[in-house]
């Protein structure tokens, strides 16, 4: 079956991964800047997420975006965004242990980058695929909602709280997700 029968947009698999893979998203602070700037983008610019798993260094999502703006363009306002909000929280984070180690990593990463001043939060680039079939389309939604399971957080993806796997199995995650079936 044709994706296209089942979602009438373009549809895509992004990942993007904290620069050197800093496990950053074990703070619960740092996770609820990614959940909030992701309900903003849908509320105001027209952000359609289908499913999605916050890791401790990187993020999954299955995504389109509504008529009048792009996923690129949505995506890119999104990472900006986020990137200042973490780096401003985590410089005046008196509690992170790992906060000049963390901000070193950042700094090291924009150096040879004329576009970036000080830091880089996020890995250049993203990593969108555009999904056409609905196999491959159950096989990132699968690989998703998996990714904890597979890094043994959790024994179920629904109990896994940041991620779509709840929407799926029936409950109510944290995000709005339009369920495909």
């Amino acid at each position: 079956m044709d994706i296209k029968n089942r979602i009438t947009e373009q549809v895509y698999f992004v990942t993007d991964t904290v620069v050197d893979w800093v496990d950053i998203f074990t703070r619960p602070k740092y996770k609820h800047i990614i959940l909030e700037a992701l309900t903003y983008c849908q509320r105001e610019k027209g952000l359609v997420i289908y499913a999605w798993v916050l890791m401790s260094n990187h993020l999954h999502a299955i995504v389109s975006a509504q008529e009048g703006t792009t996923v690129s363009e949505i995506w890119r306002d999104f990472k900006k965004f986020t990137s200042k909000q973490i780096l401003a929280e985590l410089a005046i984070d008196p509690e992170e242990s790992r906060k000049e180690w963390m901000l070193n990593r950042f700094e090291y990463a924009a150096r040879n980058d004329k576009k970036i001043k000080y830091y880089r939060f996020w890995q250049e680039g993203n990593d969108a695929q555009e999904i056409f079939l609905a196999d491959y389309y159950d096989q990132k939604l699968n690989y998703i909602h998996n990714n904890p399971v597979k890094a043994e957080l959790v024994n179920c993806p629904e109990d896994y709280r940041y991620s779509s796997a709840i929407d799926y199995a029936g409950g109510k995650g944290l995000l709005k997700v339009e369920i495909v079936t």
